[in-house]
């Protein structure tokens, strides 16, 4: 029987082949009470399997490092799993849960796992968000050790299949399942879980393969061998389709690969209009090794680096020496090109200290409302991404402005930490350019405080939309009215643009609109100058870019913010 799922595409392309189904077992644990003589003999239960694992974890990583085949980014998770099994907030607390409760060390470590993982969902930034799997990765490892059933992942392989027909079939992969992976060549990937940056997300772009993520129930409503089409960039999965509608999809994968090879040709052209407007496309990035990809694309530099990473896996501030090199690393792989750093837009429940979640952590103490709050942890990324900007042309984002007072204080507090450097003489960029974002619609419509006081603007479309039409994007039940040709939402980025462009200021766009190639003409006929977007979707843009004269948009931008309904909007932007 043909059916079709919907999940998040997150590496565009098209596959067919068979499915070949990753077994998952759900760990079920007893609750045991245990004697107060026994607490010590269950505690070495769970340091000999924590050890285990880290053992495993690291002769991985030896392994790769010998013959590398992972990317460097899937090895920074693995990097990550191991800070898990030494992170107090897991293995501590389940040392503690042990000894309180009186417990089997199993029982304890799963209710902690728990715990964590509501904590993980009440944080806004989708990455941070999705770090809840590498909890419940690391946690089922250390418990199916405990449980003396270790080992890696089995596949059932559909039988008179080749490995370059298969599509991968997964609840979820971790790390190493996926680094595993990597010397394998399957046709795609699709998991119950996951987000854009989750695992699975990075060894698909890595590969150059479709994948979708987020299906729910696709493993268990999936039987192997049985034949799909993975459609990745609309996300949707056809399982055993008709032979028509497999004859339309293999058309379709043709097209779409012919028109992979024309874009690559794209890599070292400039991003020109048709007219002669020079446009900047420029790559958002995760983690240091993302530099690798956004080279790759041929970025012009880094348009967005997010920082929260650095607070992974970990109970305190990291240090500014570990901020230091990781910032640095990123400059001088960029080789003279722009970075742009963002400071932590973490939010109150985010922090490593605190144990209060807030209702509405979206709308709480986060971002810079939490770095002035915390003068210390700021002083250290501050400090921090000044002396980056020696090995190059750094520039230094402030995200969640909505006040000219916190513009002041940061202002106020990136001086202060200048002084610090020259006291030590520590050698800095003097003349680094600082920059806001502008992400509530507040912010957008009192522009002018911006304008007196910064070098540039960065518009953060996924939050504006968030705010401005208030949506939790990350709420199934209400991301379906998260639209980004609203009519409010473009004429706030319509008038940032104008009124800014007016001053003489800069002006990027680094939200999901900056990627997405549909919206690529409207931005340009509304006077977007600077992209900022996923390695992966450059080409797509800049291809959109070359084809287009910016001056017979404007006026066609300028009728469509006349426009009052989303449909009309959506008409009128499919005809530009």
């Amino acid at each position: 029987m043909s059916y079709t799922l919907h999940g998040l595409g997150i590496s565009g392309g098209i596959a067919i082949g068979r499915a070949m189904l990753m077994s998952h077992a759900t760990l079920e644990v007893a609750h045991l009470t245990i004697g107060t003589r026994q607490v010590d003999k269950e505690l070495a239960r769970l340091d000999s399997a924590v050890e285990a694992v880290r053992a495993e974890l690291l002769a991985l990583k030896a392994h790769n490092d010998r013959a590398p085949t992972a990317p460097n980014e899937l090895m920074a998770f693995i990097d990550l799993h191991v800070l898990f099994l030494s992170d107090p907030e897991l293995i501590g607390a389940t040392r503690r849960i042990v000894r309180e409760r009186l417990c089997n060390v199993e029982w304890a470590l799963v209710r902690q796992m728990e715990h964590l993982v509501e904590q993980f969902e009440q944080f806004e930034d989708p990455y941070l968000k999705e770090r809840k799997y590498d909890v419940l990765q690391v946690g089922e490892r250390v418990i199916k050790e405990l449980l003396g059933r270790p080992g890696r992942v089995s596949l059932k392989k559909a039988r008179g299949a080749t490995e370059e027909t298969l599509v991968i079939v997964a609840h979820d992969l971790s790390p190493a399942d996926t680094i595993a992976f990597k010397e394998h060549h399957f046709a795609a990937f699709v998991t119950d879980v996951g987000g854009a940056t989750s695992h699975t997300a990075i060894l698909a772009r890595s590969m150059a393969i479709p994948a979708i993520v987020g299906l729910s129930s696709a493993r268990a409503m999936i039987r192997d061998g049985e034949t799909l089409i993975v459609d990745g960039t609309r996300g949707v999965l056809l399982v055993d389709p008709d032979e028509q509608v497999l004859d339309e999809y293999r058309i379709r994968k043709e097209q779409l690969e012919l028109e992979r090879t024309k874009l690559k040709r794209l890599k070292s052209m400039q991003p020109r209009t048709l007219d002669g407007v020079d446009v900047g496309i420029f790559a958002n990035i995760e983690i240091p090794s993302d530099t690798r990809a956004a080279l790759e694309a041929g970025a012009d530099g880094v348009g967005l680096f997010r920082t929260e990473f650095l607070f992974l896996g970990r109970g305190d501030v990291p240090s500014e020496e570990e901020q230091f090199e990781a910032y640095k690393k990123v400059v001088k792989d960029m080789d003279g090109r722009p970075v742009t750093i963002r400071t932590f837009d973490l939010g109150g429940d985010k922090t490593p200290d605190t144990q209060r979640t807030p209702t509405n952590p979206a709308l709480g103490r986060r971002a810079i409302r939490l770095s002035l709050a915390e003068p210390g942890m700021f002083r250290l990324q501050l400090r921090a991404i000044l002396r980056a900007s020696r090995y190059g042309k750094v520039k230094l984002l402030v995200p969640m402005l909505s006040h000219a007072r916190q513009i002041d204080a940061t202002l106020l507090a990136v001086n202060a930490a200048k002084e610090s450097l020259r006291a030590e003489r520590v050698a800095f960029d003097e003349d680094i350019e600082i920059g806001g974002m502008i992400e509530i619609p507040g912010a957008a419509l009192a522009i002018n405080m911006f304008l007196k006081r910064l070098d540039f603007l960065s518009i953060g479309t996924n939050d504006l939309i968030q705010y401005t039409l208030a949506i939790d994007r990350s709420d199934e039940q209400v991301a379906s009215l998260y639209d980004p040709l609203h009519p409010a939402v473009i004429m706030l980025v319509a008038h940032t643009l104008s009124t800014a462009e007016k001053a003489g200021m800069p002006v990027s766009l680094c939200g999901e609109m900056a990627g997405d190639a549909r919206f690529t003409r409207l931005l340009l006929g509304l006077g977007l100058r600077t992209f900022s977007m996923h390695p992966s979707q450059i080409m797509h843009v800049k291809s959109r870019v070359i084809q287009a004269n910016a001056s017979e948009l404007a006026p066609l931008a300028r009728r469509i913010l006349r426009l009052d309904e989303t449909e009309k909007i959506k008409e009128a932007v499919g005809k530009l």
